[in-house]
């Protein structure tokens, strides 16, 4: 119970914090330079030109609707915790929205507010809650379509949002930064959520497998495994090397390939989730 207790405290405090971060990203950049970043916090970017309510109040308001259907698939507990960081950020919205835009350069301004948001959603979602509106109905798609990223969703609903933008503000300029900040934040989102886990995936056939496979081990200190293949043409039994490489060492890697067998076949690919030791947690909850 006590620790229970503590996870969830820490949780709270991850919410407080991120919902800081959130605020910053919408107060001090993109609200101010009328940059709608999409979802539910676009929509209220927007409707406040329209009506004389603060951001952070409209985007509390246009959120209980959302919040109230919510319960139903999450529960009580999960909907609690979303409230709460709705309930934040919407507070700290309004109490940092008169400093005012901190630039009027709207590369900057999108930049700036789509990592800040991108970062604070992450964290958000890492504490187990959302950050309302959209963010509810995306993480109701994934857990049907696993597949599809939490980053790409976003960027998908965020489009129509900004879209809608350019005809209220009137202003293709604005819309086009508006539409920069979406796609930036969706690009640090994934990074958020998923993390740089993003490796070389290496199938080495070669004739000499166990020294590749052991200077892949020692030098880069990588796992290897060896896969019993056959030759469709020869029908010769062979050993392959597979090996999940980091980005930065695949070089590395196929520098050894060479210098070990000059005529080995060897297959480079790219794989983006990767769970096991060393990265993701199988095991964890898929955000």
């Amino acid at each position: 119970m006590k620790n229970a207790l503590m996870r969830e405290g820490k949780n709270l405090l991850m919410i407080a914090i991120a919902a800081l971060i959130y605020a910053m990203g919408i107060s001090w950049f993109l609200d101010p330079n009328q940059l709608a970043p999409g979802g539910v916090t676009g929509i209220a970017v927007i409707l406040n030109r329209l009506v004389n309510v603060e951001t952070g109040t409209l985007y509390f308001l246009l959120n209980v609707p959302i919040v109230l259907l919510g319960v139903w698939k999450f529960g009580v507990r999960f909907i609690a915790k979303t409230f709460y960081a709705i309930v934040m950020v919407s507070v700290m919205t309004n109490l940092l929205a008169p400093v005012g835009a901190l630039t009027d350069d709207l590369l900057i301004a999108g930049a700036a507010g789509g990592i800040l948001i991108a970062v604070g959603i992450g964290m958000i979602f890492k504490a187990g809650a959302t950050t309302g509106g959209t963010d509810i109905v995306i993480k109701i798609l994934r857990l049907k379509y696993r597949h599809l990223k939490t980053g790409f969703l976003f960027l998908c609903t965020d489009i129509i949002i900004v879209t809608i933008s350019a005809f209220v503000f009137g202003d293709l300029e604005i819309a086009f930064y508006a539409l920069a900040t979406v796609v930036i934040s969706g690009k640090a989102l994934d990074y958020v959520l998923y993390g740089g886990d993003t490796a070389k995936m290496l199938f080495i056939m070669t004739e000499q497998p166990e020294k590749i496979g052991k200077r892949l081990m020692d030098e880069l200190e990588v796992g290897v495994t060896y896969l019993h293949g056959q030759g469709g043409w020869t029908k010769k039994d062979r050993m392959v090397v597979f090996s999940m490489v980091p980005n930065r060492l695949g070089a590395e890697a196929q520098d050894i390939v060479k210098q070990e067998d000059a005529n080995a076949f060897m297959v480079v690919t790219s794989a983006n989730e990767i769970y096991g030791e060393g990265y993701k947690n199988l095991f964890e909850e898929v955000i």
